[in-house]
Formats: C-alpha cells, structure tokens, sequence
C-alpha cells in the first residue's frame, strides 16, 4: 500500500495491515508434481485470496517476505507463513493450507497422536527424494544453478558455456 506524506508530497510503501490471505504456500515451481498440486489448490481457492501461492523458484523470490526462509530451505521441505510471521513447515503446512480451504478432513487423521510425527517421518522422505523422482539436479545442484542465474542477471557476470 503506497501512503502520501501531506507535508512533504512524498509517497511511502507501508505494509498491509491486514493481508487479506490467511496463508502463505512457499512452493517451487519447477517440480511437476509441486505445480500440480498447485493447480488444485488454487481452483479450490476459486479467487478468494486465502491462499497466497509463492513461487520459491522464481528469480525474485525474496526471503525478507516470506518469514526468513531462504531459497535452499524451502526447496528441501515444503514451507508457508501465517500473517502473523508463523513459519510452518512439513504436513502442517498442507493440514493448514486444506482446513483453510474447507477441506480439513483430508489431513484431520495427521493430528492424532503418533500419527503426525509419522506423516512428518513419511514426508521427510519423500521431501529428500522429490528432486530425483522428478527428474532434477540433486539440491546443491539446483542451488548453484540459482545462484549462478541470480548474479548473471543482477551483476552482470553472463558467459556462455
């Protein structure tokens, strides 16, 4: 939200008081399977705003504002953020991200006893394989790859190979 300062005629950005999605999804849109679900969340949004979808791939996703979490981070576990600055991650993001849409029951067995320190488990795993099942670079490749990309385009620094 851009405000006009009276005195001196200068506009100022200032922040949202409040945002008008309940949740922040940080997720890469170069993972075919990311994308999908995606997709399906956002039709499920159908417009209304309480899903804010970030992509992390995205040269100018920005850490600073989406609660800290940094490139590397949010490629190897699924994150979002409340409006609050909360950061969560792992299936607790999904069990929130599905209650906000009206679809809870589909995570509601996560938060029985036990069984959501197992889905985490399960998650985990699937998290540390998701590049290679997909078909991509190991992480350390994908975060070079970035950050290579990055000072290309803010420094300069191109060359082809």
């Amino acid at each position: 939200m851009r405000l006009s300062n009276p005195q001196t005629q200068e506009s100022v950005n200032v922040p949202a008081p409040n945002p008008s999605w309940q949740i922040k999804l940080l997720y890469d849109g170069e993972c075919p399977l990311c994308v999908r679900e995606v997709n399906f969340l956002q039709k499920k949004d159908a417009g209304r705003g309480r899903v804010a979808f970030v992509d992390i791939a995205s040269n100018d996703y920005s850490p600073e504002a989406n609660g800290g979490v940094d490139f590397e981070t949010a490629m190897g576990r699924i994150h979002a953020v409340l409006p609050d600055g909360t950061v969560l991650k792992n299936v607790e993001v999904f069990r929130r991200v599905y209650e906000i849409l009206g679809m809870g029951w589909v995570y509601a067995v996560t938060k029985l006893p036990g069984v959501g320190a197992i889905a985490d488990a399960l998650y985990g795993i699937w998290a540390d394989k998701r590049l290679a099942l997909t078909g991509r670079p190991s992480l350390a490749e994908v975060v070079s790859a970035r950050q290579k990309r990055l000072e290309c385009s803010t420094e300069g620094r191109c060359r082809l190979e």
